[in-house]
């Protein structure tokens, strides 16, 4: 009895001497192993002792003969570094940065180089001017990409008419409108007067269907597979970024741009995709033939004319195949009312689009507030300013005739168009230029977070 009373009261004594020490000391159950809890990196890291009863064992001393044996342990509970599934994995800053930089310069190459289709350049150009030729589009496109998406809008609809019109196949139509086809004297047939034309159009005509479509695709540098790996990659950045958004990372301004980029570059792929990429070389067609047989009544237009043509799609009908041995960089067959409305109803949804996408960065972290505010100045601007000139849609959308006829012949309505047109253009540009130079800098010093990846996209090969 004096040996369980001295126990008890003992390891009482123990226990509560113990406890009075302080919080920081545990006590587990009789008998239960010293449990150590792996802590993620987000909870505190704690030092604690704990406590373990063991089996009675006998001493010397007389008051802790039959008594728990009771010892302390330093309890240093493991440092584990599991990120939640949800969360996305840090990757080192030169990586991200890196990474960053190289897939949006990717895309938009890939959106501009690969995309672009010029049509048949002059005969005799040696290399440096085909590539100095393509590249003048590449900047073109790079600063205003809805120019881009209505010189491939009007030679979609172009030749999909012709191909109505003249039992054609879609990339005949193409290939005519891109000047493809050259008559024996060597003058471009691409108008539609040359087709319907009572001496030679018949000729024209069934030389053009009697080419097979293989022999316009054996002249074409590009394939499906090349456009196809143009398209995923500019699908893949629009994917990615959407990531990002949905997982609340930050994304920077180059990616917002190269966003932009990437969602009005869909519309040129779509609508190109049957157009031969890079041709080089046109197919003769028709019997040898004199000059004055082929003469269209016009003049040549200047290459300010022809860019302003491939915008808005007037003073096309101007153009004379026999002036020169190949059609303009933005050539196209002209169309009527009914398809000009289709062409400018897609340039104004795209340059909307455009705009908006750059509007949507309107809470991302600047460096300065200067940069800031001339970003939420000039995002505004380029989505403004395609609004604005679909004003020249009102003569062609009016239902009624006699409402039609008024608006064509109203001298307000060319007068305000032709205010947006001179003062908007400049404008547009200038606001081009800033957001392209602002999403470079920056670069410069970006959140933290920026430097966050997606979870998943490691594991998907990319560019």
């Amino acid at each position: 009895m004096l040996c369980r009373y001295l126990s008890n009261s003992t390891a009482s004594r123990a226990y509560r001497k113990l406890s009075a020490m302080g919080s920081a000391f545990t006590i587990p159950k009789l008998a239960s192993p010293v449990l150590s809890r792996r802590r993620r990196y987000s909870e505190p890291r704690p030092r604690s002792f704990t406590v373990s009863r063991t089996q009675p064992c006998f001493s010397s001393s007389l008051p802790f003969i039959c008594c728990p044996r009771v010892t302390a342990h330093l309890r240093m509970p493991s440092w584990t570094f599991e990120p939640p599934p949800t969360l996305a994995t840090i990757s080192t800053a030169a990586e991200r940065y890196s990474a960053s930089c190289g897939g949006c310069l990717a895309t938009i190459f890939a959106c501009t180089w690969v995309s672009v289709h010029p049509n048949v350049p002059p005969p005799g150009q040696s290399c440096l001017q085909l590539y100095w030729r393509r590249l003048k589009m590449m900047l073109i496109a790079i600063i205003a990409p809805e120019i881009m998406v209505g010189f491939a809008a009007r030679q979609f609809f172009a030749s999909r008419r012709l191909s109505k019109e003249f039992e054609f196949s879609t990339m005949h139509g193409f290939f005519f409108c891109m000047g493809g086809f050259i008559s024996s004297a060597g003058y471009p047939v691409a108008t539609k007067k040359q087709l319907e034309d009572p001496a030679l159009g018949s000729e024209f005509r069934a030389a053009i269907r009697n080419i097979n479509e293989e022999d316009i695709m054996d002249k074409s540098k590009g394939d499906a597979l090349s456009k196809s790996v143009a398209l995923l990659q500019g699908m893949w950045f629009i994917l990615q970024c959407v990531a990002r958004v949905h997982q609340r990372i930050p994304v920077t301004q180059l990616e917002v741009a190269t966003l932009a980029f990437a969602v009005v570059n869909l519309f040129i792929w779509l609508l190109w995709w049957n157009k031969p990429l890079d041709v080089q070389r046109p197919i003769v067609v028709g019997p040898p033939t004199l000059p004055h047989r082929q003469a269209l009544a016009g003049s040549e237009l200047s290459p300010s004319d022809w860019f302003l043509a491939a915008i808005f799609g007037f003073s096309a009908n101007r153009y004379q195949p026999l002036a020169s041995t190949s059609v303009p960089s933005f050539w196209y067959t002209p169309l009527d009312d009914g398809i000009e409305a289709r062409v400018l109803f897609v340039l104004t949804l795209v340059g909307i689009v455009f705009g908006a996408i750059h509007c949507a960065a309107w809470t991302v972290v600047f460096p300065t507030s200067t940069e800031m505010w001339m970003w939420r100045t000039c995002s505004p601007v380029i989505a403004a300013i395609p609004g604005l000139a679909s004003l020249q849609l009102l003569p062609l959308i009016a239902t009624r005739r006699s409402l039609r006829e008024r608006l064509r012949e109203s001298c307000l309505l060319p007068m305000t168009f032709g205010s947006i047109i001179w003062v908007g253009t400049p404008l547009y540009i200038a606001a081009r230029l800033i957001l392209i130079v602002l999403a470079f800098m920056g670069l410069r010093s970006p959140p933290p977070s920026a430097f966050v990846d997606v979870n998943w996209s490691m594991y998907i090969p990319h560019i």
